[in-house]
């Protein structure tokens, strides 16, 4: 027996002297010993001993490894975008001497040569990954690593190597220790994890994710992150909810959405699931100066009902994968507009219809057939028709999520197609998709358009328009609000800008339930959205036909025009000047159908309880 306990001091000492020989802050929370200020301690002196034995260690692994390791398998990360093959470490592997700790199935002081250790006090939680290891950084990889876009080309040399000395490949693979140096937790002096070097402004994941690198026939998903916003951002973060641990946007980089460990979102370990990512940051308080504040956007506040683009649910979110058109698919969630790896800050508003900053690099499709998928986007209104296109399962015009739906005497095969009604062969329509037409240029346009208070805007009246100049949130600052730019929610239906009554009627034909005569003119009136670009004191003047319909019927602009455009003409409704007639409002006169000659100016129906025989407009 004493034979035994001078051996067992001697094997003490020789793990002091091997202790003493690391330099820096050494262990840190790996350091179990009694003296120490782990959370997690125990009665063996020194604190190399609860891993590493010099005698009676393991005969494999090395280094010398004391520690019982654990014999479980493990769920491994997925998901569609990955290209590598996952293998179950083997009990021998690097990365199985750390879960013999971290997968919680051992207990620590589990020695080989001292058998159990006394260990007080409990592992962080953050720090026990369990088995299901599919919401942490894959490891252990089948060699040689598959090829993809975004991978450091030097992952596909022999040996393999990133492009940072400090971060190294074991045998060719990803390990924990890739990562993670076990001996010296405060390399990273901001996040004292364990990690090989200094983590801020994502240098760590950049010395395997290349954003600069080019392969041909796939795009590199990080392309544009050297001078997107969150590579750039100096804005400083609460870091409440927690963001990544640094002090700016910049510095957090990739930690602000990606965890490598316990992540919210597996796919792609993101830090919430879907735009819940994104809110962390833009919801008005994380950050100074305040990042816009789209999470306002989106729902209720202040006793004000936000209607929002749809949220993703959670068996239908965006995959990066899935095609532009989102047939039977439809999710506005942030990352289906917006590309985070290469969105820049808005500054300087681009001319329409030029994709805007904030959407740099994300998919469109083409407005010539609907179907070709643009990567990127070149058009703002690319972007829109993923889901406002020929996709399918956009739902029906007798949907009320978003307010009142105009049925249109006459429609086309699919009424929500914006595509036919917006193109260039459209009959009339915005210009959105086309430039405006020199010879149907409306005496009643202003030459710019007005902000909110009636202010004039910095934004000429151009040959085109942007699909957000109607479709924004209601208080945007691009028109004179504090809010956040683009259709992310407003209180006001079809997520629209302003306010845009649509009149409607209990029977077609029939008096009009909500009629507004001598209605307000004004930024508030119920015609602010037109008012926005025209002129309506001009529309209304002398005795023309808007003025009686205006100003005596109370009809909205909804009862005889189509917002967006008319394809193509019929026999009755030849479609200029946007004449397209709400049917659920008007009505045939007699045995008459409804009619409107753009030609003639006439129009034949029935409507607010009178009849009209090829009146004259």
């Amino acid at each position: 027996m004493k034979i035994w306990r001078l051996f067992a001091s001697v094997l003490l000492l020789a793990g002091a002297a091997w202790s003493q020989g690391l330099s820096g802050d050494q262990l840190g929370e790996h350091d179990l010993s009694a003296s120490s200020l782990s959370a997690v301690k125990g009665g063996v002196a020194n604190a190399c001993l609860y891993c590493h034995a010099p005698h009676g260690a393991m005969t494999a692994p090395t280094p010398l490894w004391n520690q019982q390791l654990s014999v479980q398998t493990y769920q491994m990360y997925g998901s569609t975008t990955y290209h590598q093959t996952g293998l179950q470490p083997p009990v021998g592997s690097p990365s199985k001497l750390c879960l013999s700790c971290h997968d919680g199935t051992v207990a620590l002081g589990q020695t080989v040569a001292y058998g159990n250790v006394t260990v007080g006090g409990t592992m962080k939680a953050s720090s026990n990954f369990g088995t299901d290891l599919r919401s942490s950084h894959p490891f252990s990889l089948k060699t040689p690593i598959a090829d993809a876009p975004n991978l450091s080309q030097l992952l596909q040399q022999n040996p393999a190597q990133t492009a940072d000395p400090a971060v190294r490949m074991i045998n060719g693979t990803i390990e924990c220790t890739t990562c993670h140096q076990p001996h010296f937790q405060n390399i990273d002096k901001q996040l004292p994890q364990f990690l090989v070097r200094d983590s801020s402004s994502s240098q760590l994941c950049l010395s395997c994710h290349d954003p600069a690198r080019l392969t041909s026939g796939q795009a590199n998903q990080l392309a544009g992150w050297a001078l997107s916003a969150h590579a750039t951002s100096t804005a400083t973060t609460s870091n409440n909810p927690y963001v990544g641990g640094y002090s700016t946007v910049a510095m957090n980089g990739c930690n602000a959405c990606h965890m490598p460990h316990s992540a919210s979102g597996p796919a792609r370990l993101l830090r919430g699931a879907d735009q819940l990512d994104c809110m962390n940051c833009h919801n008005g308080t994380n950050t100074q100066p305040l990042a816009p504040n789209i999470f306002a956007e989106m729902t209720n506040s202040n006793s004000v009902t936000k209607i929002p683009h749809p949220f993703p649910s959670a068996a239908n979110p965006h995959d990066p994968l899935e095609p532009a058109v989102l047939n039977n698919n439809r999710h506005a969630g942030c990352v289906d507009c917006h590309n985070p790896h290469a969105t820049q800050a808005g500054g300087a508003l681009t001319a329409p219809p030029g994709i805007r900053l904030s959407q740099t690099a994300v998919t469109g499709v083409s407005g010539q057939d609907g179907l070709t998928a643009l990567t990127p986007a070149v058009n703002q209104f690319e972007t829109c028709l993923r889901c406002h296109g020929t996709s399918s399962g956009k739902g029906t015009t007798t949907s009320v999520n978003y307010g009142y739906i105009a049925t249109r005497v006459l429609v086309g095969a699919d009424p929500l197609n914006l595509i036919p009604q917006m193109a260039a062969t459209a009959v009339s329509s915005h210009p959105v998709m086309h430039d405006r037409s020199s010879t149907l240029l409306q005496p009643s346009l202003l030459p710019q358009m007005l902000n909110f208070d009636g202010t004039v805007s910095t934004r000429g009246m151009g040959t085109r328009i942007f699909c957000t100049d109607c479709h924004n949130s209601d208080d945007n600052r691009e028109f004179g609000g504090g809010g956040a730019n683009g259709p992310h929610g407003s209180k006001y239906n079809h997520v629209l800008e302003r306010r845009y009554d649509m009149s409607q009627a209990s029977t077609p034909g029939g008096l009009m339930t909500n009629a507004l005569p001598n209605p307000d003119l004004t930024n508030n009136g119920p015609y602010a959205m037109c008012a926005k670009c025209h002129d309506l004191s001009l529309v209304l003047s002398g005795s023309t036909v808007h003025q009686k319909h205006v100003n005596e019927v109370g009809a909205s602009c909804s009862v005889c025009h189509t917002s967006h455009g008319i394809g193509t003409p019929s026999a009755t409704i030849t479609g200029q000047r946007l004449v397209n007639f709400d049917g659920a409002v008007v009505a045939p006169n007699g045995t008459t159908p409804v009619t409107f000659d753009g030609a003639a100016r006439t129009c034949t129906l029935a409507c607010h309880g009178a009849t009209h025989d090829k009146s004259i407009y």
